[in-house]
């Protein structure tokens, strides 16, 4: 699976204003940020990201999922420090 395929299946389902992704094998780093973040627990922030990665995550393409995610505000102070490699 092609980076530009995980960035469509999270861009197709979420609206975000930045979306970063590094994939390495079956390991995905997932950075999103977005303004609705913020009505969000930090649980239902990484469910929000996870759901529409779920059928590859179930059928073994991606094996193990990180995912950080941000409001605009946040990012500015943090993007820094998180971006992935």
């Amino acid at each position: 699976m092609e980076v530009s395929e995980i960035e469509k299946l999270i861009n197709d389902a979420l609206t975000l204003d930045e979306l970063h992704v590094k994939f390495d094998g079956s390991q995905c780093v997932v950075i999103a940020v977005a303004d609705f973040f913020a009505d969000l627990s930090r649980v239902k922030r990484q469910q929000a990201v996870f759901a529409p990665l779920a059928s590859v995550i179930n059928d073994g393409t991606i094996h193990a999922v990180t995912v950080k995610t941000f409001t605009t505000a946040d990012w500015q102070r943090e993007k820094m420090f998180n971006l992935p490699l």
